[in-house]
């Protein structure tokens, strides 16, 4: 019996690190773009900086269309891309499509949220320097 119980709490402890492996994937959304002077940034300086940022960091950053960038960032044998939407006002980088990084349902590799957090930093201080 007590061999039993020793399998299934071992059972347990393995489902959830599987499980801690992955969460839900968080899109930054509208986020304000802030300049150190307080000055209003073009459309076109917003674009260079989210594209200076992510190049930065190693993204394979594309203009696509106008207030469209897809950023594609591959480490070994994972790929993430986003699409991050922008004007002169804001930006957004949503989730678009990935590679080995065991997205199904909205869930996603947790180094997947350390990248998007690096990118959006990136971005914010690319912004500030201009």
């Amino acid at each position: 019996m007590h061999y039993h119980h020793v399998l299934m709490a071992l059972g347990v402890l393995l489902l959830a690190a599987g499980c801690a492996s992955t969460r839900p994937i968080v899109n930054v959304t509208d986020a304000p773009v802030v300049v150190s002077r307080g000055n209003q940034l073009s459309t076109t300086q917003v674009r260079d900086a989210i594209i200076q940022a992510g190049r930065s960091l190693g993204w394979q950053m594309t203009a696509t269309d106008p207030g469209l960038i897809t950023g594609r960032l591959n480490l070994r044998r994972h790929a993430a891309v986003v699409d991050v939407r922008y004007n002169a006002k804001t930006y957004s980088i949503l989730y678009k499509d990935s590679s080995n990084l065991d997205y199904q349902n909205g869930q996603i590799h947790k180094n997947y949220h350390g990248w998007i957090e690096n990118l959006d930093r990136s971005i914010r201080n690319e912004l500030a320097a201009i």
